[in-house]
């Protein structure tokens, strides 16, 4: 019987909601070729706790690599692992997600075994057993499907475009401790450096607000900052692909093909004429508010609610209501 692996992500100590969608697309086509969802874990000691949680995804069994030198992502110290458990078992198929991590190690991998590589994968279907990707082509203008011939398929899932699964399922978790020689490493980690004390990563917000061109000026951005700050904790700044290029705001914070697919449960776009490519980062948002002068701007057609005016008439409006709403609780 053929399994399904998804190898899942890790930030000190903690696995996020991204892995949970990694291991329900692996369950997806593990129920569709009858096989089983399996996960692996790469970490420092402690993991296994939170690695029973990923039952609720689908998995039914967990492998967990516990190491110092894995504590951090390392390629030279991940890649090994990876691969010789892939080897270790008879998978048809390995899943990655899409991140930062995934983007470096699934090729590495992919290299490593001799097989082609399926990258920003935003959907699936299985046809006799064959799963069947469509991934989003020519900056987001069109998109094309493929199946991989390749043993195992190796492919990276798009974030928060596919659903997490509801699974009652138990999962048996072993942990082994693998074999790692750092002296030969060519690559360390100095240093990490992390977002300022504070700030919520755009692609796990429950509030996301969006800066675009219309804001004419980086110093413009305190409008933005000053709604996030009042609508609460748990709302990250995001930003266009044309703001990121100018420099105005970094890479971090771009919502978009180029950058990073979010699915808040409110995004608000804030002077973003709605590009194609914009808008196949955003369009899973549960609830989307734009503010934009011209009433002809893409972003309206996939707005629940949209406000056509001066975005610095409306924005300061906008945040002493939410204000005077919150001093009545």
């Amino acid at each position: 019987m053929a399994d399904v692996l998804a190898f899942v992500e890790q930030r000190e100590g903690k696995i996020g909601g991204g892995a949970r969608e990694v291991v329900s697309v692996a369950a997806q086509l593990a129920s569709e070729i009858g096989g089983s969802a399996s996960a692996l874990v790469l970490g420092g000691p402690g993991l296994t706790s939170a690695a029973e949680g990923l039952s609720t995804a689908g998995a039914t069994s967990v492998a967990v690599a516990e190491h110092e030198a894995l504590s951090e992502y390392n390629p030279e110290a991940y890649l090994p692992v990876v691969v010789n458990h892939l080897r270790s078992g008879n998978f048809k198929a390995l899943f990655f997600s899409a991140s930062s991590l995934g983007k470096d190690l699934a090729p590495r991998v992919a290299a490593a075994l001799d097989v082609p590589l399926g990258s920003d994968v935003t959907g699936m279907e299985v046809q006799d057993g064959v799963p069947l990707f469509t991934r989003p082509v020519y900056s987001g203008k069109a998109f094309t499907r493929f199946s991989i011939d390749a043993d195992p398929v190796i492919v990276t899932i798009r974030p928060n475009v596919f659903p997490v699964g509801d699974y009652d399922s138990k999962i048996q978790v072993s942990k082994f401790i693998p074999d790692i020689d750092s002296e030969t490493w060519c690559v360390r980690v100095i240093e990490r450096k992390g977002a300022a004390e504070g700030a919520v990563d755009v692609s796990e917000a429950a509030v996301v607000v969006s800066g675009g061109r219309g804001l004419k000026d980086p110093e413009n951005w305190r409008v933005l900052e000053e709604l996030r700050d009042v609508i609460g904790p748990d709302t990250a700044l995001g930003a266009s692909r044309a703001v990121v290029d100018a420099g105005w705001r970094p890479h971090a914070e771009q919502v978009g093909q180029t950058g990073k697919t979010v699915a808040p449960k409110l995004y608000i776009a804030v002077g973003i004429s709605g590009a194609v490519q914009h808008l196949a980062g955003m369009r899973t948002s549960q609830t989307i508010v734009a503010v934009n002068r011209d009433p002809d701007a893409p972003i309206f057609s996939m707005a629940d609610y949209g406000i056509v005016g001066d975005l610095f008439e409306v924005l300061p409006r906008m945040t002493e209501a939410i204000k005077a709403l919150k001093s009545e609780d």
